[in-house]
């Protein structure tokens, strides 16, 4: 099947401060296109080594609170031994490893498997760099 691997990539712009972006409805946007009443597996990922994925509650502060527990754990300031940019930028490389840059979801019938509170979000808190790519890839059958 031609089709059984899609790609595209999706441009967020995060702004200069720390943020998590909801990515929810780009990915079913892009399955309904793609993926049109297939089973398979989204793979999201970000070429970005400031930048990661998490799968969680939006809207209800879950958002707010990852951002401060990354600020308690990440400290912005000059400890870190990767100095260029701004003040405490090392820390924006030291995320990946606590939320990595990729997530694989189950896709059933076309449509995106989530738990019901649960989003695809981007979470940056590099104030450094305001353009960010996504790439959504569908492997399906």
């Amino acid at each position: 099947m031609t089709d059984a691997f899609v790609s595209r990539t999706v441009e967020v712009t995060t702004g200069d401060r720390e943020t998590v972006h909801d990515l929810t409805a780009a990915c079913a946007s892009f399955l309904g296109e793609v993926a049109r009443g297939r089973s398979g597996l989204l793979n999201v990922f970000t070429p970005h080594a400031t930048a990661g994925l998490a799968v969680i509650e939006t809207g209800a502060g879950s958002d707010h609170d990852l951002l401060a527990a990354l600020r308690s754990l990440l400290p912005a300031d000059d400890r870190w031994q990767h100095r260029h940019g701004s003040t405490g930028h090392g820390r924006d490389h030291v995320l990946p490893a606590l939320v990595p840059p990729h997530v694989t979801l189950p896709v059933i019938d076309g449509a995106l498997r989530l738990g019901t509170w649960q989003s695809v979000t981007l979470v940056d808190t590099n104030r450094d760099n305001p353009h960010r790519e996504v790439r959504l890839s569908f492997l399906g059958g």
